[in-house]
């Protein structure tokens, strides 16, 4: 569906050349949901519109839906993109308009007649749960009703893609889970392929496939969301995974744990997939001579599995101790001692 190849992006500024993405691979499939997490200049932005044709690539190559749009000009473009929708950070609704007169902007500028667009119209609103609003200016909406308003407006011309900028970086942790199950619903039931940008990790681990990791214009990383959380190479990865994985002030805590129990050992776990859901701490106690006491933890669901961490403090005999942590490393969880005798 979506292909990327050696492509470049170089900006000329007044101190010199800028490599806002630099010789970036990458193929997305169709139907997949698949994101690109980056802090602020990693170049995931310039990316994404590349995907579109508003950026083109200094080098390389991007294809689309069976479109070259790092090529193409003038009215093949404009068709290309009729097949490449976008929602935004910031909505991008023409404030003068009702929710429906906005939804059916695109179909009007596509030479739709009237009775089709509002039919279309029609079902979009139900489908993203605006009924009763369509008389609405935007003004008189919530944040979550603006972006479902958006991505209405984005599925009117029946695309392939949608490219999601940021679009849940302006809500509310509730509002913002309610728009990531709607585009889940909106992709398994139309199959659109759908690439999403953003710089919050719980975005990509609640709804993609997959997801690329990108560091100075280029991807330091690339994998199904469940092993990028089981084993994230890259630093910045790894800063991204304890985000969702690791509860606030882990690190704070970790030390007061440390002083609190001067003996045994403090151990830090990690689930993934059907581990985590094993009575791990059950068969613990009943094996091996030792006392647990669970001291913090969190798990997370991804869209392939779960994924969790646990900090435990194992006392007992040393010899005890070393083969409780030996029997937790035969059951595939990730084992890391925090402190020792």
């Amino acid at each position: 569906m979506i292909s990327i190849k050696n492509v470049k992006k170089i900006f000329s500024t007044k101190s010199g050349q800028v490599r806002a993405v630099d010789d970036v691979n990458l193929d997305i499939a169709e139907g997949e949901i698949f994101g690109v997490i980056g802090y602020s200049g990693a170049g995931k932005s310039t990316l994404i519109r590349m995907l579109n044709g508003l950026e083109l690539p200094s080098e390389g190559q991007v294809l689309v839906a069976d479109n070259e749009v790092s090529s193409i000009k003038g009215s093949k473009l404009r068709k290309a993109r009729q097949e490449i929708s976008m929602i935004f950070q910031h909505f991008n609704l023409l404030w003068s308009r009702t929710v429906q007169e906005n939804i059916s902007f695109p179909l009007e500028i596509a030479g739709v007649d009237k009775s089709e667009r509002l039919k279309k119209v029609n079902e979009l609103i139900k489908l993203v749960g605006l009924d009763g609003r369509e008389d609405a200016y935007p003004s008189q909406l919530s944040g979550g009703q603006k972006q479902r308003v958006g991505i209405a407006r984005a599925l009117a011309n029946n695309p392939k893609v949608l490219l999601c900028d940021e679009a849940t970086s302006a809500l509310d942790p509730q509002t913002t889970d309610s728009i990531l199950e709607l585009l889940v619903d909106i992709n398994e039931r139309l199959g659109l392929t759908i690439v999403l940008i953003t710089h919050e990790m719980h975005v990509i681990r609640k709804i993609c496939h997959r997801v690329a990791v990108m560091e100075d214009g280029k991807i330091v990383e690339l994998g199904k969301v469940l092993d990028v959380f089981k084993k994230p190479q890259a630093e910045i990865t790894k800063r991204f995974v304890q985000q969702v994985t690791e509860p606030e002030e882990t690190k704070e805590t970790v030390q007061h744990l440390v002083d609190l129990y001067p003996n045994g050992q403090i151990v830090q776990l990690a689930f993934v997939g059907d581990s985590a859901e094993q009575p791990l701490i059950t068969n613990l106690i009943r094996n091996y001579q030792v006392t647990v006491n669970v001291l913090q933890g969190k798990i997370s669901q991804t869209h392939s599995g779960s994924y969790g961490t646990l900090f435990i403090h194992v006392d007992g005999e040393k010899d005890e101790v070393a083969k409780a942590i030996e029997f937790i490393h035969s059951e595939n969880v990730g084992v890391e001692v925090i402190s020792h005798d």
